[in-house]
C-alpha cells in the first residue's frame, strides 16, 4: 500500500525475489502509468520496473486477495490504512509497516495504534533500517531489520525479503525498531540546519553522536532495547540519514538554512518529510517522560515556533559543559 518512492521500491524488490506482489495507489492515473511503461516516473525515475509486478488502485480488491499486506505511506495515513484492511481484508492477513514515524496528533506509536485497531494476536512487523528507495530499488547492497509480534512472523518477512544483496535482520523489538526509524529524521533536520548554515563536519558529526544519546535517553524510558538503538534502525539510519541528500529531512533542514520558510521549504522537497510531525512527537514524549532533549527543543523551536536556525544552533552551543554521559 503506497506508491511513493519506498513504496515502490519494496514492491519492485519483492516482485524480483518471487513473491506475487501488487503495489496499489489511490491515484488511477499513476497506477495507469506504471503499468503502462514499467517505471513510476513521478516518484522513482529512471528505474525499471519488473514484469512480475502488478499495479491496482481498487483497494477493496486488492486488500481481500492479500496474504500480507505492507503499508509504505506516510506516517500521517498509517490509521487511513488499518481501516481499510479491517474493512476488507482478510482476518488471518499479516501486516507489516515500512512507515518511520509517529502518529501525527497524539505521538504514539504506529504498532500501538495497529494493535488497537485490528488487536494484539493479528501478526505484525515493522521493517526499518538505512534505505534509500532509489538503492534499493536499482539492487544496491541493502540491509535492515524486521521486528515482529513473533518469531516465527518476523522470520517469514525477512525471508520474503532476503537475497544476494538484501540482508534482513530479525528483532522482537518493535518499540526500539520505531524509535530509532522516527527520531532519526530530527536530527536530519538539524543536520541538514547544520549544514546548511556552513558549521562544518565537526559539527555534524557532533549531533549525530549526541543525538543518539538522546534517543537512548529516551528509549530507556519507553523500554527500547540498547542494541536495537546501537543497531541498523537506529545508529545506521540516523547516519545515513544526516550525511546524504538523498534524505529529504536533511534536505528540509538544509532549505530552512538558506532561509525559506516552513511551506516553501515543504514545497522544495515535494514528497512527505516526516521530521516534522515527528519533532512536534518527540518533543511531547521528552516533555512527558521528563527526558532531557536539547537538540529536539531547538528543532522543535523552528518548525513549530518560527525560531530562526542561526539563533537554534547558538542556544545549542552556549549550554553549560556537562559530562558526556549525560
Amino acid at each position: 500500500m503506497g506508491a511513493g518512492s519506498y513504496g515502490t521500491a519494496l514492491a519492485a524488490h519483492l516482485a524480483r525475489n518471487g513473491c506475487p506482489t501488487t503495489l496499489w495507489a489511490r491515484d488511477a492515473r499513476l497506477v495507469a502509468q506504471m503499468r503502462d511503461s514499467a517505471e513510476n516516473s513521478r516518484y522513482l525515475p529512471d528505474v525499471p520496473l519488473p514484469e512480475s509486478l502488478a499495479y491496482a488502485s481498487d483497494i477493496k480488491a486488492c486488500l481481500a486477495a492479500a496474504t500480507d499486506i505492507l503499508i509504505a505511506l506516510p506516517s500521517s495515513g498509517f490509521e487511513f490504512s488499518l481501516q481499510q484492511i479491517k474493512q476488507h481484508g482478510q482476518t488471518q492477513c499479516g501486516v507489516v509497516w515500512a512507515c518511520k514515524g509517529l502518529q501525527r496528533d497524539t505521538g504514539h506509536f504506529l504498532g500501538d495504534v495497529l494493535t488497537r485497531q485490528l488487536g494484539e494476536a493479528v501478526n505484525h512487523a515493522v521493517i526499518s533500517g538505512p534505505t534509500f528507495a532509489a538503492e534499493l530499488a536499482r539492487g544496491m547492497p541493502t540491509a535492515l531489520t524486521v521486528a515482529a509480534n513473533s518469531e516465527a512472523y518476523a522470520i517469514r518477512i525477512s525471508e520474503l525479503l532476503h537475497s544476494n544483496r538484501f540482508r534482513a535482520y530479525i528483532s522482537d523489538d518493535i518499540r526500539g525498531v520505531q524509535l530509532g526509524g522516527a527520531l532519526k529524521n530530527v536530527y536530519a533536520i538539524a543536520a541538514g540546519i547544520s549544514d546548511g548554515l556552513g558549521f562544518g563536519a565537526n559539527a555534524r558529526v557532533a549531533l549525530i553522536t549526541r543525538g543518539l544519546a538522546e534517543i537512548r535517553r529516551l528509549g530507556d524510558q519507553l523500554g527500547a532495547k540498547p542494541e536495537t538503538l546501537s543497531g541498523l534502525s537506529g545508529t545506521g539510519d540516523l547516519i545515513l540519514t544526516c550525511t546524504d541528500d538523498q534524505s529529504r529531512n536533511r534536505r528540509f533542514g538544509l532549505a530552512l538554512a538558506e532561509g525559506l520558510s516552513m511551506p516553501a521549504a515543504l514545497e522544495k522537497i515535494g514528497q512527505a518529510v516526516e521530521g516534522v510531525a515527528a519533532t512536534t512527537a518527540a518533543h511531547g514524549l521528552a516533555r512527558e517522560h521528563a527526558v532531557e532533549m536539547p537538540i529536539v527543543e531547538q528543532v522543535y523551536e523552528v518548525v513549530a515556533n518560527g525560531k530562526k536556525p542561526h539563533d537554534a544552533v547558538r542556544t545549542l552551543l552556549e549550554r553549560a559543559p556537562r559530562t558526556e554521559g549525560s
